[in-house]
Parts: structure tokens; sequence; C-alpha cells
């Protein structure tokens, strides 16, 4: 069942699968697979032996490591979307039996493999091509690259809807929310919460966070995670993006949408419905929780992963997202409120800025600044239109990128 969002909302009956197990196992397609979310996958399915078929892996640049998950997930085929890549990628894989390929047509291919289940976790706007790919052709893909829905939302979800696409989010936040939102209409939603751990700064003064170093923000208390979204957490931009994701994910509204702190990681999202029900979605701080709900659907299966002791745990916290200390949401919740093409600047603007960070030549408090200053430089009525495809999606995020350089130079 699919509805107007092109998601599937509702926990349909058990599977022909879980009850004939004789079945052949589900078929994936891993983009992303040399990553923090790709390495979490391989973690599941080693701990479903006989349950899952990997029919291609996709990865960024390191040819080598990309071979390595190719060997030890049985793959079929392997993309390495640097060219400079495949020369590793070729050696690692000489004598297996497995395909290589290199370039971003190599990755589209990876991604439109017969597969039941497309994995879409490769960081950034490169994740947005290969995805919507997949979702023009129908197929279900568990989305763990909030991007693509930022730089090109609307696109994304009219094509699912028109290809018959299932989205199942993968992120621990819209995994949650979509557990917890069931069969419900947007509708009867009266607040959508995202929940941020707080990050490493949860305690810091506003001049303290501006003058933090790499070392310091890549510090996250409760997640492993890779360099960039460490950041965005550490700043809660990542919040600012998730909100727009689920924005285009669930149909809610942004004034239905906020983000609450919670530092313990426990609760990852929570819905207050019109009658005053409030359900949240809880699991441990462990990615193979959403993963394995993603790659077992509509089924569950083990996960490796123990859900929370709430007695051991004694209590949980909630407090109010500061703005003023984290401006990167407030830039953030002001993009999703423009709508348009403002998301999709947002997402290219912060992507160059925190790679600058990363190089140490800017410090932590110029992230935001720097993001607002180029989306505020853009103009609304043609540069920031809403994108209607992923050509345009592209076009917007490279005018943002270019003005973000010009500001760094």
């Amino acid at each position: 069942m699919v509805t107007k969002l092109g998601l599937v909302p509702a926990e349909p009956p058990r599977s022909r699968r879980a009850l004939r197990p004789d079945l052949r196992p589900k078929r994936l397609a891993i983009l992303g697979a040399t990553g923090s979310i790709g390495r979490s996958c391989a973690q599941v399915i080693a701990f479903a032996p006989g349950r899952f078929a990997v029919a291609s892996v996709a990865g960024g640049r390191d040819g080598a490591a990309l071979a390595r998950c190719a060997i030890e997930l049985n793959a079929e085929f392997a993309a390495v979307a640097d060219p400079a890549g495949y020369g590793d990628l070729k050696a690692g894989l000489a004598g297996t039996g497995v395909e290589a390929a290199a370039g971003p047509e190599a990755v589209r291919e990876a991604a439109l493999r017969e597969a039941d289940l497309v994995v879409s976790a490769i960081v950034g706007a490169a994740g947005l091509g290969p995805t919507f790919a997949a979702v023009a052709a129908g197929r279900t893909v568990a989305l763990a690259n909030k991007e693509t829905l930022v730089c090109a939302g609307a696109a994304v979800m009219q094509t699912a809807r028109r290809a018959g696409a299932m989205l199942l989010p993968m992120d621990s936040e819209h995994n949650a929310l979509f557990q917890a939102m069931g069969a419900r209409e947007p509708e009867t939603i009266e607040v959508m919460t995202i929940t941020a751990s707080g990050g490493p700064f949860r305690e810091w003064s506003a001049e303290r966070i501006a003058n933090a170093t790499p070392e310091e923000a890549l510090a996250h208390p409760n997640w492993v995670m890779g360099p960039k979204v460490t950041i965005d957490s550490a700043g809660l931009m990542n919040k600012g993006l998730e909100l727009i994701e689920a924005h285009f994910l669930f149909g809610v509204p942004p004034d239905r949408l906020e983000v609450v702190v919670h530092p313990q990681s426990i609760v990852h999202g929570l819905i207050a419905f019109a009658d005053g029900s409030l359900i949240a979605g809880m699991a441990s701080p462990d990615m193979r929780t959403p993963i394995a709900h993603c790659l077992a659907y509509p089924d569950r299966m083990a996960s490796g992963v123990r859900p929370p002791d709430l007695a051991a745990l004694g209590r949980l916290t909630f407090e109010r997202a500061d703005l003023q200390r984290f401006p990167a949401l407030g830039i953030a919740i002001e993009a999703l409120r423009a709508g348009g093409g403002a998301p999709t600047a947002l997402n290219a603007a912060n992507e160059i800025a925190v790679a600058a960070f990363l190089a140490r030549r800017i410090g932590f408090g110029e992230i935001a600044r720097l993001v607002g200053r180029t989306i505020s430089a853009m103009d609304a009525a043609e540069e920031l239109a809403a994108p209607q495809d992923v050509a345009q999606a592209l076009a917007i995020h490279h005018i943002a990128g270019e003005r973000m350089k010009r500001l760094l130079a």
C-alpha cells in the first residue's frame, strides 16, 4: 500500500517469507557501503545468515575499502564513484568474480541492479542522483541519505508516487517517527518532534562553541558517525536537515515540526496527535536497530542490539533547543519555512563550510554564519525557485556552492 506521500506508514501482515522460509533471500543494493551506515548494514546482514543476498555495493573514492566490502558481502557488482579509485578496486577484486566499475554512471548502475531493497547511504548531495534513479524505477528505497529530500524533496516524493516506489526511513529519528505514525494521516498530527542528543557542546557557552576545534566537534558523546554528519550534529545543523526531511517524508507542515534536546538518545522521535496522545519511538543509540527494521520490513528480525533498560537508566530528560547557542538550527528552520530552493542552497553551503572547518580554514562559529550569508545572497525568485527535478536541484546546489566558495575566498 503506497500513500499519496510515496511512503508506506502501516505495518502490513507478515510477509510470505516469514511464513515460508524456503523463499529466496532478499536482494540488496547498498549505496555508501564503505561508510558508517554501510558497515552497520554489513553487521546486520552477518547476524542473519542466508536471509540476504547483495546484488551491488557502491562507494565514494576508496576502491580498496570497497573491494573488501564487496568480498565480505559476497556482492555481484561494485562501483566506485571516483575513477581514481578504480585501480585499487579492480586489484582488490582480482580473481573474485565480482564485477567492478567506476564513475557516476557506475554508481547509478549499482542503484538499478535487480534488488528488492536499495539502501541509500551515500553522504551529501552525491547520493541524490543514484537515489532518485532508484525511486524513478519504482524500487523500495531505505533512505539514510537525508540530503536527497533536503535538496529535492518535492520532486522525489512526486516521482515516488508516480512510480509506485516505497521509501523506508533508515535514519534513527525518522525510523522512530515512521513506526510511531503507523497508518495515521498527517492531518491527525499536532506536533512531530525530532530529538537531538545535544552533541559535545550541549552545556558549552556560545563563545566556547564558536571557538571549538575539529577534534572537540568530532567527539560525539553517543553516536559513532562519519565526520561530516558528526560536525553537523555538534552544531545541530543535522536536526535542521532532519526537520526538512520529515516535512517531505511525512507531509507534516513546518509549523508542526520541532526539535527537543534529549541527552540520553533513547527517545528518537515523538508524535503528539489531535486526541492528546503522545507516542514515542525508543531504542538504544545504535544504527543497527533502524537498519534491521528497514532490511526486514515488513517483518522484524534480530539486529544484535538490546532494547533500552529503562529501570537501569533511571531517568530520561528533555530540554528546549537553544537557537542562540546553536544558530545553524535556526537557519535551517528558516530555510524550511522559506521553501523553494532554500533547503537545497542550505545543504550546498553547509557541505562546503563543514569541509572548510575540518580543513581548519574557518572556525566552528563561521559555519552557520557563512551558510546564512550564502542563502541571503541568492535571488529568491530566480535562484531559489523550487527545483522540479534532480537537474534543477543540482543547479541550485552548484550556484550556492559557488557563492560559498567566494565567501571563503
